[in-house]
């Protein structure tokens, strides 16, 4: 892409011992496309070489610092759920490798805000909705004891962005890489002065990523959720892939029924439901990529706190739309009542 930017990994947890992954990114790297589009195979590789340089929070501090204050174009983040979580070294006067990214970034920012820096734009991908608006409020919070009109700056100048990236990756490649399915989406919403990272067919700019992240939860996650509830209702047994699930026609027909008696009618009641079927049959293929080893005891991990946030919050607000169907199978589901 002839207007993609070098891009510097900053390893933030500061782990020298992922120092190998980090040149190994930086040297170039395979990901490896597996599954179905449209219902034929697909199996490519693509070489991905937009990495300039990894660098190491801790280690690589001072450089780090000068980057974010000099040079930086945009911040892209992917720290997980745990990186937004506040830490005890939040508190301090002074950037330390122990705090969270938030605080993190307040410091990192402040210094370019006081070299008269332009501002920049912040991307984050973690799965949290509102992302950006998520971050934003953060960081203001990390920097609430600091001079206000840098804050005043974080809050009016810098662009924070809301986006969501769904790709199912269900392997990592060594020392760097990950084998990956066919289906991919980074849906940026749209809003004043945002610029796009890349040109690319799976970025797509949207102007309200709402729709998007009901469609994900509710469809995708939700089906997801709805899979482990009746595989540990049968006691762990009679499959371990999402694969193994779709290829059981009793139990593939049931998933088939969830989304068109109990999901499909509350979109519609929301109405949301425009484009809703094609979606719900895109993700039954993607559920049942032969090439994907997506693990079912990985999806069960934090499965209470999933089906609150997935069948639950559905329920909700299919509910509050006006849907007043039973939905029996999803109520089964959060119920564990699944048999």
């Amino acid at each position: 892409m002839p207007d993609a930017r070098p891009v510097t990994v900053v390893q933030s947890s500061g782990d020298a011992q992922r120092a190998a992954r980090l040149q190994a990114l930086a040297e170039g790297y395979e990901v490896r496309i597996r599954g179905l589009r449209q219902g034929r195979p697909v199996e490519e590789t693509c070489r991905v070489t937009s990495i300039a340089r990894g660098l190491i929070f801790g280690p690589d501090l001072a450089e780090v610092q000068r980057l974010v204050a000099e040079e930086a174009d945009m911040i892209l983040s992917n720290t997980g759920d745990a990186g937004f979580g506040p830490q005890v070294a939040d508190a301090g006067r002074c950037l330390d490798p122990a705090m969270s990214y938030p605080a993190k970034l307040a410091y990192l920012l402040r210094a370019r805000f006081e070299q008269g820096g332009r501002a920049v734009q912040v991307l984050p991908t973690e799965l949290l909705r509102g992302n950006g608006t998520a971050l934003r409020d953060l960081v203001l919070a990390a920097a609430e004891g600091m001079d206000r009109d840098y804050r005043d700056w974080l809050r009016a100048e810098v662009v924070w962005v809301n986006s969501l990236v769904d790709r199912i990756v269900s392997e990592p490649l060594y020392p760097a890489g990950a084998i990956a399915e066919p289906y991919a989406l980074w849906a940026i919403e749209a809003q004043p002065g945002l610029r796009l990272p890349c040109q690319h067919p799976a970025v797509q700019v949207v102007p309200d990523l709402g729709v998007i992240e009901r469609r994900k939860l509710f469809v995708l996650n939700l089906g997801h959720s709805w899979m482990v509830a009746e595989w540990l209702a049968r006691g762990r047994r009679d499959a371990e892939h999402v694969r193994e699930v779709m290829a059981d026609p009793d139990w593939a027909a049931r998933l088939r029924t969830v989304f068109a008696e109990e999901v499909l009618p509350g979109f519609v009641a929301a109405g949301e439901g425009a484009g809703l079927e094609d979606y719900i049959e895109t993700t039954l293929e993607r559920f049942s990529n032969p090439f994907l080893d997506h693990r079912l005891a990985d999806i069960a991990q934090n499965h209470a706190q999933k089906l609150e946030r997935r069948i639950a919050a559905f329920l909700g607000w299919a509910e509050a739309n006006g849907d007043g169907r039973a939905k029996p199978r999803l109520r089964a589901a959060l119920q564990g009542e699944i048999g």
